[in-house]
């Protein structure tokens, strides 16, 4: 995880039984209020539907990506499986704050 310490966006993992694996600084500092989360289950910081989410995602290995806005900021939150060998291993969350205007573009099929 060394390569995701000092990027500007939150990185935040977690085994296949949803506990606190990995973080990275940004990560550290968004959820510091809640102390140090590593070890910890993520059912245990959060509300029921949000757990009821997490337990789908855990067993389906689907990824979950949504927007978000608290305090007028803005983020994408990008929830994916992780594996070794194939083998299931758990969850990898990217939240990454976005600008209040972003440009998107269709780029064409071929060039």
């Amino acid at each position: 995880m060394q390569y995701f310490e000092e990027v500007p966006f939150a990185v935040t993992v977690c085994d296949k039984e949803g506990n606190v694996v990995e973080m990275n600084e940004r990560s550290k500092e968004t959820f510091a209020k809640h102390g140090d989360l590593i070890g910890k289950s993520l059912f245990d910081c959060h509300p029921p539907k949000a757990s009821e989410i997490l337990r789908q995602l855990l067993s389906n290995h689907e990824v979950n990506a949504y927007t978000i806005e608290k305090n007028g900021v803005k983020k994408l939150i990008y929830q994916a499986p992780w594996s070794i060998a194939g083998e299931f291993e758990g969850y990898i969350e990217l939240s990454l704050v976005l600008p209040n205007e972003m440009p998107h573009y269709v780029r064409p099929t071929t060039l």
